[in-house]
């Protein structure tokens, strides 16, 4: 599937992939999408997680399968007929497939349609839902993917145990922004940056209230004072890290602002993307241990 869309310029767009699971439409970032097969046979993993469907080999690769409605919460057999599919998904360097229902068809739109849910919709740490976006007359809830994977396998996304080794460090209160929308990540990182000694960390739910940040600052005169390193994940409503880098480094102010960019999505064409934007480092979210090396190079 090709996936070379307008990050490239940072123009703050995106394509979507709509599918159905229970009659319910939800939507993922297609640059999260390696192919899209109708269901195969699974074998069974005994012991496994209960959202674990099974597996299935392909090109000499193994892929686990998530059965996404049970993941959810909802009815996993629907009384009218199905066009059941796997989709294919690879982020964090790794590849799973998730059962759903039926693909509707996959929209390009701004990150700026796409609405952060609010607390009545997103009431807990363990909410699966990251953004709203009206496609077509109906409502489409981007899903949190990253942290559905992390329930099953927390090894496979965030891993905190390469934190292990840092040992006692002295406290380094250079501010930091952050800018992560998954409820679940955006704890993990901060957690792992106060863990690793750093004390004055700001987290914001995406990259235009990030960058709105910045421009207060701005105003205030503080800049130097109140921002030495700003780290961004890439998918964000509102806007996305790829944008927000973009207008920093175009701007006069905020160009010297070291900017990490940390994201499931990191991969040979990303790659070549944020370093065309200026990114000063990129990392995997499975990266921890080398994150916080990037964090310490840039601050220490």
């Amino acid at each position: 599937m090709d996936t070379n869309i307008l990050l490239e310029s940072g123009t703050n767009e995106l394509e979507i992939l709509e599918f159905m699971v229970a009659g319910n439409y939800y939507g993922i970032n297609v640059a999260k999408i390696r192919e899209i097969i109708s269901c195969q046979p699974l074998t069974p993993i005994p012991n496994s997680h209960a959202n674990v469907e099974g597996a299935f080999s392909t090109r000499g690769e193994t892929i686990t399968v998530v059965n996404l409605a049970r993941a959810l919460g909802m009815k996993e057999k629907m009384d009218e007929p199905t066009q059941d599919m796997f989709l294919i998904t690879n982020f964090n360097m790794v590849s799973t497939g998730f059962h759903v229902h039926g693909v509707v068809g996959i929209h390009r739109v701004n990150w700026g349609q796409i609405i952060q849910p609010d607390s009545m919709i997103c009431n807990s740490s363990k909410s699966m839902i990251t953004g709203i976006v009206n496609l077509d007359g109906k409502l489409v809830l981007i899903l949190d993917f990253e942290a559905i994977v992390a329930e099953i396998a927390p090894d496979v996304g965030m891993n905190m145990s390469d934190m292990s080794h840092i040992g006692n460090r002295k406290d380094n209160p250079a501010p930091i922004l952050f800018a992560e929308d998954s409820h679940l990540l955006s704890m993990l990182i901060y957690d792992g940056l106060t863990q690793a000694g750093y004390t004055n960390v700001i987290p914001m739910n995406n990259g235009l209230e990030l960058w709105n940040l910045l421009q207060k600052y701005k105003e205030e005169g503080t800049l130097q004072q109140r921002v030495r390193c700003v780290i961004t994940d890439i998918e964000m409503p509102q806007m996305d890290g790829h944008r927000l880098l973009k207008l920093m480094k175009d701007d006069p102010e905020l160009k010297e602002i070291p900017v990490i960019i940390f994201s499931s999505l990191i991969n040979e064409d990303m790659r070549r993307k944020g370093e065309m934007l200026g990114a000063d480092a990129q990392l995997s979210k499975s990266q921890m241990s080398e994150f916080i090396q990037a964090v310490d190079s840039f601050l220490q």
